[in-house]
């Protein structure tokens, strides 16, 4: 039976992309290019500054310039964090029912610290998250393991009585190597390399809300297929 649900953050609890997709376009703006739309920069949001930057100026991390670009937007996103974030729809009530039912529930994502623990506490979800354990709370990131194993400790749980939900294939893979439930968020961003329903995820839900239906369907959330709220 399942213990505790663990989060991604960007793209499966929080839409983040319009503040990250600001930070890039006030960089393309201080070199007088237009801004890109919303909808062509949302893909690459779970990439975080990598991923924005290649779509914003074609430069990958390889690239001479890329570090200094990459600071420079990471400056950029920290003064404008939560302008436009929001939790995505369904989300607070999903939540609701994750603790009515007296499940532990945490957040585990790649985002820094710098950047997640302001966020998380400007959104109101810092009272209510179990744990919150970012890309530099240990020494490895998603898809490695550890941060899952982290997530699990901190909340007293088993890591096998877990499942964790991500919009990024990466979330599949660490969630895979933890032992745990591995479910795709997707409504999220996705990235723009493969669908979710190839990433090998125990099941696909179309909105926060499905996941209630799965977890009630299939305590074990062991192949379960796609779920949708409906």
């Amino acid at each position: 039976m399942i213990a505790a649900v663990l989060f991604d953050l960007d793209g499966t609890l929080v839409d983040t992309a319009p503040d990250l997709a600001g930070a890039l376009n006030r960089q393309r703006r201080l070199r007088d290019l237009d801004p890109l739309p919303l909808e062509q920069l949302r893909a690459h949001a779970s990439s975080g500054a990598r991923g924005l930057i290649g779509q914003g100026f074609g430069i990958g991390p390889g690239h001479d310039d890329f570090p200094a670009m990459r600071e420079e937007f990471l400056d950029l996103y920290e003064r404008h964090l939560v302008v436009d974030t929001t939790l995505f729809a369904e989300v607070d009530a999903l939540l609701d029912a994750i603790e009515t039912a007296g499940h532990a529930w945490g957040i585990v994502t790649n985002k820094h610290e710098r950047f997640t623990l302001p966020l998380v506490e400007r959104i109101g979800l810092s009272p209510r998250a179990g744990c919150v354990v970012c890309g530099d709370t240990t020494p490895h990131a998603k898809p490695h393991p550890e941060p899952l194993f982290e997530a699990a400790r901190r909340l007293n749980v088993a890591p096998g009585d877990c499942i964790y939900v991500g919009d990024d294939i990466r979330d599949i893979q660490a969630a895979r190597a933890a032992g745990m439930g591995a479910i795709a968020a997707g409504y999220g961003y996705l990235g723009v390399a493969s669908h979710p329903d190839d990433w090998g995820a125990d099941a696909v839900i179309d909105s926060p809300l499905a996941l209630l239906k799965l977890l009630s369907a299939h305590p074990s959330v062991r192949h379960s297929g796609r779920a949708s709220a409906g």
